[in-house]
């Protein structure tokens, strides 16, 4: 992920860099920005701070009990310390931040880690630690833990990965989270550990897993085909207004199953970007639910590497 891929905003609120050793320096409200804390290891231009140093002098420079959105970005060499370091720091000052409702955890691109190598942990810790949390988002699926939690306000979630664990997709899914609105789960290849497969999605696609559930995005899978003709028949498409199967190996029959299925028609909008449709099926589908209007994203189409068939398929996100 390059770095046009950095969070820009969370929560609505728009991204800021906290620097340590810039007091004098204007900084708008803590209410107002995403404070990213993030420090460079290998940049001795940027200090000598470890992310715990630079998460105390935050605390102390931006009012914490103000602090609506954070944002973790590079805690290290995070290839080789998991993300329960920097977790760890921000659960022990739950009693200051007060106002906190939404972490991203993992902002980080290629040029300081591929996604691949972010070393995550047991993120549910943040759940756990503020009951007033209403979205939480993760960068990275290598050593992931999401044992099955209940929440009652969390309202977003997105899990980013180039391959997401098939045990953390039955936790996410095994949760009580009632207040659930958006879910997006990139779910990865098998090589960089995405594992999981289509049964394990059982319980979102009934539809009584999340009742309040309005936009769904399974995306950058290798088995996109195979979801995209469970979500033919899947009940909880209904509830939906928004459908995400985008950065995947979407092909024509995959395509086909999704038109075949129930009536697509209720959707405001349906992203498949990133996808090896041949012309004629993006017709297809394009002329299937475009004067219904639903607004279909059918960017960025691919060929197979080598000129192959299914085989050859990619995702936009792996390593």
């Amino acid at each position: 992920m390059s770095e046009a891929d950095r969070l820009h905003e969370l929560l609505g609120l728009p991204a800021v860099d906290f620097r340590s050793g810039t007091e004098g320096t204007p900084r708008p409200p803590a209410a107002a920005a995403a404070w990213r804390i993030s420090v460079d290891p290998f940049n001795p231009d940027e200090g000598d701070l470890n992310w715990e140093e630079a998460f105390d002098a935050f605390l102390e420079a931006v009012d914490p009990s103000g602090v609506e959105a954070l944002i973790i970005g590079q805690w290290g060499e995070s290839y080789e310390e998991t993300s329960a370091y920097p977790i760890g720091l921000v659960v022990a000052a739950a009693d200051r931040l007060t106002s906190l409702r939404a972490v991203f955890v993992g902002d980080l691109v290629v040029e300081e880690a591929e996604i691949s190598w972010i070393e995550q942990s047991d993120v549910t810790a943040l759940l756990d630690a503020f009951p007033d949390l209403t979205h939480l988002g993760v960068r990275g699926g290598t050593d992931l833990i999401f044992p099955p939690v209940k929440h009652e306000s969390l309202r977003g979630l997105i899990v980013e990965s180039g391959g997401l664990p098939a045990e953390a997709v039955r936790g996410i899914l095994g949760s009580e989270l009632p207040a659930l609105e958006h879910l997006e789960l990139w779910l990865g290849v098998s090589a960089y550990g995405g594992d999981a497969v289509v049964p394990d999605l059982a319980p979102l696609l009934t539809g009584t897993r999340f009742p309040r559930l309005r936009h769904l995005g399974l995306r950058n899978s290798e088995l996109q085909n195979e979801i995209a003709a469970a979500i033919g028949s899947a009940p909880v498409v209904a509830q939906l207004r928004t459908l995400d199967l985008s950065n995947g190996t979407l092909g024509d029959e995959g395509a086909a199953a999704l038109l075949e299925g129930q009536p697509l028609t209720h959707l405001t909008s349906l992203d498949l970007h990133h996808h090896f449709l041949t012309e004629p099926m993006e017709r297809r589908v394009a002329e299937a639910l475009e004067p219904h209007g639903v607004s279909v994203d059918l960017s960025d189409r691919n060929e197979p590497w080598d000129g192959g068939g299914a085989e050859g398929r990619y995702t936009a996100v792996a390593e």
